[in-house]
C-alpha cells in the first residue's frame, strides 16, 4: 500500500474525511469532512485568518455570496475561457483533459480519440421559481470575484487606504473533467484568497513581499518545510507579469500546487468598471490622483493543504503510525487516560482534568482498552500530548504527560497542567 492509499485509508476509519453520499454508491468529486477532519480544517482557516487580519495591518475580510449576478463570469471572462480541451475514446467513450494525454490513444482501452473540444467547468445552475421563466447564474468558479465586487463597499466602509488588502475563505465549484487524487482534485472545495489592492508603481514590492510572505506561513505548518518549493510560470495570462505557486514537492504530489502568488494588475476592477458601468477607480485623498489600483493575489486551497499536511505529517515507526502534524493544526491538542478503566476513582480523577481542560483547549477523553493501544490510536490522529491518571495521581495530584513524536513521558502537578499545555502550543 503507498502513502497515498494509507493517508486515504485512514482519513476514513479515524474521521478525517468520507465520501460523499457513501450509502448512495458515492458522489465523484466531492467529500465530507468528519468530526476530526472539520476540527483540523477549522484549525488551519483560524490559522489562516488570524495570520491575516490580526497579524498583518490593513486587511479586512468578507464572506461573499456563492451565486453572483451571471454578468460577473462574463467580465472575468470564465464564460469564454474556463475551459479545458476535452477529447473522448471512440470505443469506451471515457473523456480526458488533453493536457493529461502523452499521445492520441485512450489511455483506458487504447482506442480512437476525437479531436479535443472545449469544455466550460464553470458549474451552472438557475435562479428563479417558475419553469420558463428562469434564468442561468453559476456557482461560483474562484471565490475572489466577490471581493472585487465589494471593493467600493469596503473602501467606503471602513476609512481604508491603499495599500490594503480585503481577504476570504469561501467555496468554489468546478465542473471537472476527471476529479481525483482524493482531495486534489474535487468540484466542491474551499479555497483561502487575499487581494491586496496597491498603486502600480509599487506591484513589484507588493509581489514580492507577499510571496515570501505565504512561503514562510506554510513552511511554519509544515513538518518537512524543505518539501515546499517556488514554481514560476513561464506562460502566463495575457495580464499578468508574474506568476508563482508555492508547490509541494514530495511523493506522492512532486510539484503540485498549494497556493498561486499572482501579479493580477488592473484587470479585475478595469473589467468589473466596463461591465458593471460603475467607477471603481480610487483617488489618494493627500495627491489628488486618481488610478485604477493593481492587485497581488495569494489564492490557495484549505482542501489541498489539509491532504499535504497529512502527506508530509504521516510517519510509521515499527509496529506505530502517527501523524506528525503541528500541534496548532491537530485536531486534538490532549487526550486524558485513566490508567485502568475499571476502576472508579481513577476514572472519576481523569474526568476532572478532562473538564478542567476542555474549555481552553481542544482533548479527548479516551476510556477504552488497554494504555498502549490508546497511547497508539491518538498517535494515530495527531494528538501531540497524552495525559494519564494513574494511582500516584490519587497520592500527590500529579500526572503523566506523554509526548507524541518521542513517546517521552514527564511527571506535572495538575495545578500546571493547563499552563503547561498552552505554552507548549504557544
Amino acid at each position: 500500500m503507498d502513502l497515498m492509499e494509507k493517508v486515504v485509508s485512514l482519513c476514513k476509519r479515524r474521521g478525517f474525511v468520507y465520501p460523499n453520499s457513501e450509502i448512495y454508491g458515492g458522489n465523484q468529486g466531492f467529500y465530507d469532512f468528519g468530526p476530526l477532519g472539520v476540527e483540523m480544517k477549522n484549525n488551519l482557516k483560524r490559522l489562516w485568518w488570524k495570520w491575516m487580519t490580526v497579524d498583518h495591518e490593513n486587511i479586512v475580510g468578507i464572506d461573499g455570496a456563492i451565486i453572483t449576478h451571471p454578468k460577473v463570469w462574463e467580465a472575468s471572462g470564465h464564460v469564454k475561457n474556463f475551459s479545458d480541451p476535452l477529447s473522448e475514446c471512440k470505443k469506451c467513450h471515457h473523456r480526458f483533459k488533453q493536457d493529461d494525454l502523452a499521445e492520441n490513444r485512450c489511455p483506458d482501452c487504447g482506442g480512437e480519440l476525437t479531436e479535443p473540444r472545449n469544455y466550460n467547468i464553470l458549474m451552472q445552475t438557475q435562479l428563479g421559481v417558475i419553469e420558463g421563466e428562469k434564468i442561468n447564474a453559476y456557482l461560483r468558479g474562484e471565490a475572489c470575484q466577490t471581493i472585487y465586487l465589494n471593493f467600493k463597499n469596503v473602501l467606503q466602509t471602513n476609512r481604508l487606504k491603499i495599500p490594503f488588502g480585503i481577504c476570504q475563505i469561501g467555496k468554489a465549484f468546478r465542473n471537472e473533467v476527471t476529479p481525483g487524487n482524493f482531495l486534489f482534485r474535487q468540484r466542491e472545495f474551499e479555497q483561502w484568497d487575499l487581494q491586496w489592492f496597491c498603486h502600480p508603481s509599487e506591484m513589484e514590492k507588493w509581489f514580492d513581499y507577499w510571496k515570501n510572505e505565504r512561503m514562510l506561513w506554510y513552511q511554519g505548518l509544515f513538518t518537512h518545510p524543505d518539501n515546499l518549493v517556488f514554481y514560476r510560470h513561464e506562460k502566463l495570462a495575457h495580464y499578468a507579469e508574474k506568476a508563482f505557486d508555492i508547490q509541494y514537492s514530495a511523493s506522492p504530489f512532486d510539484g503540485s500546487e498549494i497556493e498561486g502568488i499572482h501579479w493580477r494588475g488592473d484587470w479585475d476592477l478595469s473589467r468589473h468598471s466596463e461591465y458593471s458601468g460603475q467607477d471603481l477607480g480610487y483617488t489618494d485623498q493627500g495627491t489628488g490622483e486618481k488610478y485604477t489600483p493593481n492587485i497581488v493575489e495569494t489564492s490557495g486551497g484549505v482542501d489541498r493543504t489539509f491532504l499535504f499536511l497529512l502527506l508530509d505529517a504521516y510517519c510509521e515507526e515499527n509496529d506505530r503510525v502517527f501523524l506528525k502534524l503541528n500541534p496548532k493544526v491537530a485536531p486534538y491538542k490532549a487526550a486524558v487516560f485513566p490508567l485502568l478503566a475499571n476502576k472508579e476513582e481513577l476514572v472519576k480523577k481523569a474526568r476532572e482534568v478532562f473538564l478542567s481542560l476542555k474549555s481552553e483547549i481542544t482533548v479527548s477523553f479516551d476510556d477504552r482498552g488497554n494504555i498502549g493501544k490508546r497511547y497508539y490510536s491518538q498517535d494515530e490522529i495527531g494528538t501531540p500530548w497524552c495525559v494519564t491518571i494513574d494511582y500516584q495521581t490519587l497520592e500527590d495530584n500529579t500526572v503523566t504527560v506523554r509526548d507524541r513524536d518521542t513517546a517521552k513521558q514527564q511527571r506535572l502537578p495538575i495545578d500546571n497542567l493547563l499552563k503547561h499545555l498552552l505554552n507548549l502550543l504557544k
